[in-house]
C-alpha cells in the first residue's frame, strides 16, 4: 500500500549513521582498555538499545557512556569467555540496525582475541521492521570480515522452523550460537540446543519477567 518495499529504510539508513559516528570512540575504548572480551561484548550489548519494536527508547549516547560501567544483571560472561576459549566456529545472530554496526567491533575483536575463529553473521531473510538484512551488512563490509547468511527468516526474531537448510545446519553445528536482542530471545526460549549466549537489553515487561529482571537491565546469559 505504501509502494515501498522497506518501510523503515530511511530510519536505518539514520541509525547506520548514528552508530558509525561512535566508532572512533568505541575504538579508543578497546585499545586501552584492560579486557578486550568484555569490552567488545558490552560494545555489542550497547548497541541493542537501537530498537524500534521495543516498548521503551533509550539514548545511544547515553547507554554508551554507562555501559563500560554498568555489570550484566544476568552475569554468565565467565562462562562464556570459557566457551569461547574452545569453539572453532561460531554463528552470531544479527538483530537490529545500527547494532550490527557494534557487531562489526565485536567480531573483529573475537577474531583477533581467537584467530582460528569461523565467524558467521546470520541476518533476517527480508526487511521487518528495522533487523538487519542481507543489504545493511553487506554495505557494512560484513562479507569481507566473516561469514555473511541470509537466514531466510521472515519474523523479526530467530524461527528456526522459518530458517532456510543452510541456516539451519550452520546453528545446529557450531560450537556457540551468539544471540543478540530481544526477539532473537523471545525466539530461542527454548530452543532444542544448547551452548546459546543471549546478549540483549531488556526493554520490555515480558522480557523482564521471563528473565526476572527489570527494565532497564544488560544480559549475558549462556544456555
Amino acid at each position: 500500500m505504501a509502494d515501498k518495499k522497506d518501510l523503515y529504510d530511511e530510519v536505518k539508513e539514520l541509525s547506520t549513521k548514528k552508530a558509525l559516528s561512535f566508532i572512533p570512540f568505541l575504538k579508543e575504548k578497546l585499545f586501552t582498555c584492560n579486557d578486550k572480551l568484555l569490552t567488545a561484548t558490552k560494545i555489542a550489548v550497547a548497541g541493542n538499545v537501537i530498537d524500534l519494536a521495543a516498548q521503551v527508547e533509550f539514548d545511544l549516547q547515553e547507554e554508551l557512556e554507562k555501559i563500560f560501567h554498568t555489570e550484566f544483571s544476568h552475569n554468565d560472561f565467565e562462562a562464556f569467555a570459557k566457551v569461547l576459549q574452545t569453539a572453532k566456529n561460531i554463528v552470531i545472530l544479527g538483530d537490529n540496525v545500527g547494532e550490527h554496526i557494534f557487531d562489526y567491533l565485536f567480531i573483529e575483536t573475537l577474531q583477533e582475541l581467537y584467530p582460528k575463529l569461523t565467524c558467521t553473521y546470520m541476518v533476517r531473510g527480508n526487511p521487518i521492521i528495522n533487523d538487519v538484512t542481507c543489504k545493511e551488512a553487506k554495505e557494512a563490509g560484513f562479507e569481507k570480515l566473516c561469514n555473511l547468511v541470509d537466514s531466510g527468516v521472515n519474523t523479526p526474531g530467530f524461527v528456526y522452523e522459518r530458517a532456510a537448510k543452510e541456516a539451519q545446519k550452520l546453528f545446529d553445528e557450531a560450537d556457540l550460537v551468539i544471540s543478540k536482542g530481544m526477539g532473537n530471545y523471545e525466539c530461542l526460549s527454548p530452543s532444542h540446543r544448547d551452548n546459546i549466549c543471549f546478549l540483549l537489553k531488556v526493554k520490555c515487561n515480558v522480557v523482564a519477567n521471563s528473565l526476572g529482571k527489570e527494565v532497564g537491565d544488560i544480559v549475558c546469559k549462556l544456555v
